[in-house]
């Protein structure tokens, strides 16, 4: 009963269209900075390592190496400070969590298995013909 309650008031809270990416991606989040009396927007790019929550309290981690270091922020999914997020690479991840990226240096750190190099890798196998030759094309 008091959960219908919470999610009835929150409902209005929601924003339409976050939640379009998943662990793994590389994404861009757009998030409204204030400094004075001026408001700009600043570009975090890297790759989604985790999601957490439901309703107004989701919020999703993402990860990327700057200047050598690793650097992780924490966004709410639904925050008024985030204008949009933007899916820049789709990936195939074999984890719900990607806490493993964390151990890794250099290249090795940014590298998650994509979806184009997973579908063309698919693409290549032939279908498995029983008892008969391949043809000579």
């Amino acid at each position: 009963m008091s959960q219908q309650i919470i999610n009835s008031v929150t409902a209005t809270q929601l924003k339409a269209g976050r939640g379009n990416f998943k662990v793994g991606d590389g994404v861009k989040v757009y998030t409204k900075v204030r400094e004075g009396d001026k408001e700009r927007i600043q570009i975090f790019a890297g790759i989604v390592i985790s999601r957490k929550g439901g309703g107004v309290g989701e919020t999703f981690t993402v990860r990327r190496i700057s200047y050598g270091e690793g650097v992780e922020r924490v966004f709410p999914i639904h925050s008024p400070l985030i204008d949009k997020v933007v899916v820049d690479r789709e990936s195939v991840p074999m984890k719900a969590r990607l806490y493993y990226l964390r151990d890794r240096l250099g290249k090795k750190a940014t590298k998650v298995k994509e979806k184009r190099f997973f579908e063309a890798a698919a693409a290549d196998v032939p279908p498995a013909v029983s008892g008969e030759p391949a043809a000579a094309a």
